[in-house]
């Protein structure tokens, strides 16, 4: 790149906020013209601020949508895009690169070696190959055996910046108040709620740098806990990847989910409870044709309920997991399991019912039929959610959700948690793994 070369970059979830912060912050070689978004709501037409953007952009970075990209290089002459969405299949990645091509612009994917930050203390990170992988159980898993050894465990989350950039450059997380503090949306509250109901001080934000240098002085172990398929911003000492038999072949043709597959220590197969055993066996052999040193689990994610007598011969309004079937693709979670599992008489179909955000999400995501994503990006989105569920005719709501929503709407049905562990089968397990790594 010239030294008066232009850059525009993705970002989906950030990313693209922290390749820039590593790639491109300070460096007078660049001129970063843009970020481009999408699935992030509400975020299309802010800056990234002047506060997290570095000397170069007094103003800050705008932010602008995906679709403005062609007019962007154009308009400013770029010379570079880089790409830095993740959760996205190769179809997608290659109509992105034919899109800047045609431009004249290069494309740009980055590498771990540029991405990656080197802690002080040893960094366990849990990734995927593709949204709703199991995460999130493995991540609570990990953090409870390293508990058991007597081991003080910080939780580094991927970010999630939906709020106040500026603001949220660093947060700790250490009670469920500090979830109200940082005004947290529903999908943060899925991910940190769990951590914090057992005593684990979870950190998250915009400023991985900053972040690393706070968390680290409080942990002996850093537990990087994933988003989307991403690759982990903190270089593992122990690289944990979920592969999923509800979508064999997807471990293959996922960015950068493959590339995780390829770089992990070890790899658990989940959910083969449920799963077909020909899709089982096709994913064990996708796993150990990329990656024959990985050490393998089989893991069940065993679906419980308080009272399975409440849901036989119920109508039930199943509520899912909202990034597992948005972006994830994934067309049923854990509560329509539940449903099928414990009886219910039917499936309400929420469609009919959805309003404002909730009716949108239905209509970018096809093939979402007998489920209700728990979208709550904001206040608004939340109430959306609120009147979406208390206008579907049902005996009974499912919230496969982690976190709980009794909390957070008022839901005039009667609600039923559905609850989901790892469950490792089989040889080797988590804690002899784990025993192994920390006897290192």
């Amino acid at each position: 790149m010239p030294p008066d070369g232009t850059a525009s970059e993705g970002s989906l979830r950030s990313p693209g906020f922290h390749n820039f912060n590593l790639g491109f912050r300070d460096r007078d070689a660049y001129e970063v013209v843009a970020f481009t978004a999408t699935q992030i709501p509400n975020i299309e037409g802010r800056r990234y601020p002047a506060s997290l953007a570095g000397r170069l952009y007094p103003e800050g970075i705008p932010i602008r949508g995906e679709e403005e990209l062609p007019a962007l290089i154009r308009e400013h002459d770029v010379d570079l895009v880089v790409f830095a969405y993740s959760d996205v299949s190769y179809e997608y990645v290659g109509h992105r690169s034919a899109l800047v091509h045609a431009a004249g612009a290069d494309f740009l994917l980055m590498g771990p070696d540029r991405t990656m930050l080197e802690a002080a203390v040893p960094v366990i990170a849990v990734c995927a190959v593709r949204t709703g992988a199991g995460k999130s159980q493995t991540s609570r898993r990990v953090a409870s055996i390293l508990l058991d050894r007597g081991k003080k465990v910080v939780v580094v989350r991927h970010p999630m910046p939906y709020g106040n950039l500026e603001t949220q450059a660093v947060q700790r997380f250490a009670s469920l108040e500090d979830l109200d503090r940082y005004e947290t949306t529903l999908e943060e509250r899925e991910e940190y709620e769990p951590h914090l109901e057992r005593g684990i001080v979870v950190f998250a934000g915009v400023d991985y740098g900053a972040i690393l240098e706070k968390a680290q002085r409080e942990a002996e172990i850093i537990l990087w806990d994933g988003g989307n398929n991403d690759l982990p911003f903190y270089r593992p000492d122990l690289h944990i990847v979920l592969v999923d038999p509800h979508r064999p072949g997807q471990e293959l043709s996922s960015y950068p989910g493959e590339a995780n597959l390829r770089r992990a220590d070890v790899v658990i197969v989940n959910k083969v409870e449920t799963a077909r055993s020909e899709d089982v066996a096709l994913v064990r052999a996708n796993v150990d044709a990329v990656n024959p040193a990985a050490q393998v689990i089989e893991a069940a994610s065993p679906i419980t309920v308080s009272d399975p007598k409440l849901v036989k011969g119920k109508r039930v309004l199943v509520v899912e997991d909202g990034p597992t079937l948005t972006h994830g693709g994934m067309p049923y979670g854990a509560a329509w399991l539940a449903a099928k599992q414990y009886g219910a008489a039917s499936v309400v179909d929420p469609r009919p019912h959805a309003i404002g955000t909730i009716k949108d999400v239905f209509e970018r995501y096809p093939h979402l039929k007998e489920v209700l994503p728990a979208m709550g990006y904001g206040e608004d989105q939340l109430k959306e959610l609120e009147a979406t569920i208390n206008g579907c005719e049902c005996d009974l709501v499912l919230s496969g959700t982690p976190v709980d929503l009794g909390r957070l709407i008022q839901i005039t049905k009667p609600l039923l948690r559905v609850r989901y562990e790892l469950q490792e089968r089989g040889k080797p397990t988590l804690d002899e793994i784990l025993d192994a790594f920390l006897s290192t």
